[in-house]
């Protein structure tokens, strides 16, 4: 349901599951408010208005951060693209005597992710290149879990490589670890913090204070990269448009 409160047009979600009102930005930048099944509408309203200042700060670091990522191109020949946290320029050919598409990562000179297009391959080049990073999320998620792993002297039962949307990484008490490979486009020292975080929760479920300290034993920087995350979240999520 679309509403406005004082000029500030917003959507409107009721939740049986909600305990408590609840606001975040939607992707592209309008004010989305889950409400509980038993609060009246109004509650919502006076939400928005308390929060205005709030949301009017967030939908200018929402428009910085899509000016910023609009400002690299389309996604194409000549385009540019983060890999582990580094930008890099993609060259994309089409290649008449190739039978499948190959994609390669070549750093020796100036960052560069080659695409070798085959005549029979019909996908777009999102779906090429989201391929390939998850074959290379994969293989940099599964080195980080075998390296961290026995520091924090626990064995997960398996590691599952998905897109999830509202968080990095996942972990279950049956041991079954699962991770954005979005995370791949990261800094290491962000992949390498979300992996240890999983990883610790196999160790201490919840985030009770000594889940933090061992964390922050296993990767100082953390907090770096806990906030890394947070600034670049959405651009992490609108790279392959």
């Amino acid at each position: 349901m679309v509403r406005e409160a004082s000029g500030v047009a917003y959507l409107l979600r009721r939740s049986p599951r909600a305990r408590r009102l609840r606001l975040v930005l939607d992707g592209d930048g309008t004010p989305l408010v889950t409400l509980p099944s038993r609060a009246p509408i109004r509650a919502a309203d006076e939400f928005v208005v308390s929060r205005r200042d709030w949301i009017e700060r967030h939908r200018e670091r929402y428009a910085a951060e899509r000016a910023r990522h609009e400002s690299r191109g389309p996604l194409g020949d000549g385009g540019t693209l983060d890999y582990s946290g580094q930008p890099h320029r993609l060259e994309v050919r089409a290649e008449p005597r190739v039978r499948r598409t190959r994609v390669e990562h070549d750093d020796s000179v100036a960052p560069t992710i080659r695409v070798r297009l085959a005549p029979a391959d019909g996908r777009p080049l999102a779906s090429v290149l989201e391929a390939w990073l998850r074959r290379e999320a994969r293989g940099a998620v599964e080195r980080r879990v075998a390296a961290r792993a026995p520091q924090l002297g626990v064995v997960p039962a398996a590691v599952r490589i998905g897109d999830q949307h509202s968080r990095w990484g996942s972990a279950s008490r049956t041991g079954r670890l699962s991770f954005s490979w979005r995370l791949v486009l990261a800094p290491p020292v962000v992949l390498d913090y979300v992996v240890v975080h999983e990883l610790a929760h196999l160790a201490v479920f919840g985030h009770p204070p000594r889940f933090w300290q061992l964390v922050r034993s296993v990767v100082p920087d953390a907090d770096r990269a806990r906030r890394w995350l947070r600034e670049h979240a959405r651009e992490l999520h609108w790279t392959l448009e």
